[in-house]
């Protein structure tokens, strides 16, 4: 890639290629032999990139970090004596210490790393195995003291130089927050791995006083600078102090951590100098005390009175007299809406609304069972009354009509034995209506979404946790997960339709309209179920072999029913031969798994050894298996 991001591609590939190089270099992934190998190659792009004039900031901290990486294989590499590739690193260093003072904080912030990395590979460390020089740690204790190229000497002086350079950020009046803290999280890798110059970092960072500036009035911003540079200091000098707290600066540190945890509480800590709140309510309860202090009571909502007359259910529970709500019909809104938009108001209701108004409909309702109690009831009448004024009412019986009219009468009517009889009023045994008829279409349809909705289901049961009861005469399916569910299934594909219609003839136990025989399509549902079982196998056919194997025994064993019970249905002397679903299947599975299989799969080996019989047709798709010279393997141990 190196070529595409040159100085004259796009700026977007340069910032991507600059990051990408940062990223390769900077990864522990990447081998150190690798690193040196690229590192000579990439050094090139890396100088030009820098050179440009007024190139883009993120490409210049890419290629910084970069270089920061870089750097110490460089000098590995130059162990023999390359001359070019360390005048391209000198030149990138220089353009990156120019840089240093007078870039953005961003890039400074780069630059920092960079000078942090060449004084840890310019100051001797510690050699753990001389005989060994390829596992020791990068450092000028690898170069030979009398080297032409890079003489030792001469790059310490420089990396000292170059450490006091770095030290002097402690020292300024006015602190840059982020550069101070970046400093002191690239001294923490010195002080760790550099122990000849550990003594001088903490010295430096023990006479910093990250509060001098809180003195001066602080905006919030100074304020967030100051607490961030004190954190980050006491986090650099406790870590220094938990890895030698026998050092000679033990002591020193202790005392400086407690000074500077002291006068942080002092300046940014007013909670003991405040006085205490006023003892005044503040929810509003104490009215008087809130006119003299000028505060207004919250708003509480009003609720309306109860309208004279009746009362409905709606209007005890209406508490708001506005009339575009009191008139809009709720009931026209979906059910599913309607919880959408009830759940989170009720989440969000204030408990102080909500008990106010729960208040103001009990009191409506004990106001109205007040009025209904105080009503005036009607005295019932005395018996007595009533039993007088039954004595008192005497009908007359006598008839208006003569006696020969009323014979002529009774003659019209018809006799008693015509007479209507009364109806029976009481309630009999309710049966429900029959269910209209369905075509054999219809109800294979039905079917085939029953089964559909079974297999759907499974998909989400969890695979069973409990061991089955071991035995002959454990009952399956009783567990209720997905075993079961597939022990139904299976069931149902092999056993359902077993026998019905299978291996009748044509125009035989079947219904006739027209002269066309309407043959029974039971056997349709059972090989509907089967090709649905087999598209749920081949979907996972690594996890789901179990299946396959548990279907096909199923199969096979309903073979040997039916050809135990008929042993070749006869219909006026003929025999028709039943129907041999296992090995249908069982060449379908096979068909459907072998194309995926490679040349480590045991799910082959497996199928063929727990499946109850391994006939010539199975073994003729084994052997296809032999056509590809990657898988002759698998079949040779197949077939054996």
């Amino acid at each position: 890639i190196l070529p595409i991001i040159g100085v004259h591609s796009h700026l977007e590939i340069r910032r991507w290629g600059a990051n990408f190089l940062a990223e390769t270099f900077a990864s522990p992934l990447l081998l150190l032999q690798a690193k040196e190998t690229l590192s000579i190659v990439a050094l090139p792009t890396l100088k030009e990139l820098l050179e440009v004039p007024g190139e883009d900031s993120g490409v210049v901290k890419s290629v910084i970090q970069a270089a920061a990486s870089i750097y110490g294989l460089v000098l590995s590499i130059n162990n023999a004596h390359d001359s070019s590739t360390w005048d391209r690193m000198t030149s990138i260093k220089s353009n990156i210490l120019k840089r240093w003072d007078t870039a953005p904080t961003g890039v400074r912030l780069c630059c920092i790393k960079f000078v942090q990395r060449v004084v840890q590979v310019q100051t001797p460390g510690v050699i753990a195995d001389p005989r060994r020089p390829e596992q020791n740690e990068i450092s000028l204790a690898l170069v030979p003291r009398d080297h032409p190229l890079i003489p030792p000497p001469n790059l310490e002086a420089e990396a000292s130089g170059l450490l006091d350079r770095l030290l002097n950020v402690f020292h300024e009046d006015i602190s840059d927050a982020v550069l101070v803290n970046g400093t002191l999280n690239c001294l923490g890798i010195l002080v760790r791995t550099r122990q000849s110059i550990a003594n001088k970092i903490v010295s430096a960072v023990l006479n910093f006083n990250p509060l001098k500036q809180a003195n001066s009035p602080m905006s919030p911003k100074l304020k967030v600078q100051i607490k961030s540079m004190e954190r980050t200091t006491r986090a650099f000098l406790m870590n220094a102090y938990r890895r030698n707290e026998s050092g000679p600066f033990a002591g020193r540190i202790k005392q400086y951590v407690e000074r500077l945890s002291q006068s942080r509480l002092e300046i940014f800590d007013d909670g003991n100098r405040k006085r205490a709140a006023p003892s005044e309510p503040t929810d509003g309860l104490d009215n008087a005390k809130r006119a003299r202090l000028g505060a207004e009571l919250p708003d509480r909502p009003k609720i309306p009175p109860l309208p004279p007359g009746p009362t409905s259910i709606a209007q005890l529970y209406t508490l708001t007299s506005e009339e575009g709500l009191t008139s809009f019909d709720v009931t026209q809104l979906p059910i599913d809406l309607v919880v959408r938009i009830t759940l989170p108001v009720l989440q969000r209701i204030d408990h102080g609304l909500l008990d106010q108004a729960v208040n103001a409909v009990r009191s409506r309702h004990v106001d109205l069972s007040k009025a209904q109690a105080a009503l005036p009831q009607l005295p019932p009448l005395p018996l007595t009354a009533l039993e007088d004024e039954d004595d008192d009412y005497e009908p007359d019986f006598e008839p208006t009509e003569d006696s020969e009219q009323i014979l002529n009468k009774v003659d019209v009517l018809p006799p008693e034995d015509s007479q209507k009889p009364t109806i029976d009023l009481a309630l009999g045994p309710f049966k429900l209506p029959q269910p209209p008829p369905i075509t054999e279409e219809q109800a294979e349809q039905l079917g085939k979404g029953t089964i559909s909705r079974v297999f759907s289901m499974m998909n989400v049961l969890e695979e069973p946790t409990k061991a089955q009861k071991p035995g002959l005469h454990r009952l399956a399916g009783s567990s209720y997960d997905r075993e079961a569910w597939i022990t139904v299934i299976t069931r149902l594909a092999t056993r359902a339709s077993a026998g019905l219609s299978d291996n009748v003839p044509d125009g035989e136990n079947g219904e006739t309209q027209n002269g066309v025989v309407i043959k029974a399509k039971s056997h349709g549902l059972g090989d509907s179920i089967r090709e649905i079982l087999w598209k749920y196998i081949i979907e996972d056919f690594r996890v789901r072999i179990p299946i396959a194997i548990a279907w096909l025994n199923e199969e096979w064993y309903n073979d040997r029913l039916q050809a135990q019970f008929s042993e070749g249905t006869r219909w006026h002397g003929e025999s028709k031969p039943l129907q041999q679903n296992f090995e249908k299947w069982a060449l379908k599975v096979l068909d459907g798994i072998v194309p995926y299989l490679d040349a480590k799969d045991k799910v082959l080996i497996r199928f063929l050894s727990e499946i109850p019989v391994v006939n010539d047709a199975i073994l003729e798709r084994v052997k296809g298996l032999a056509k590809d010279p990657e898988r002759v393997g698998l079949a040779v141990n197949a077939i054996q």
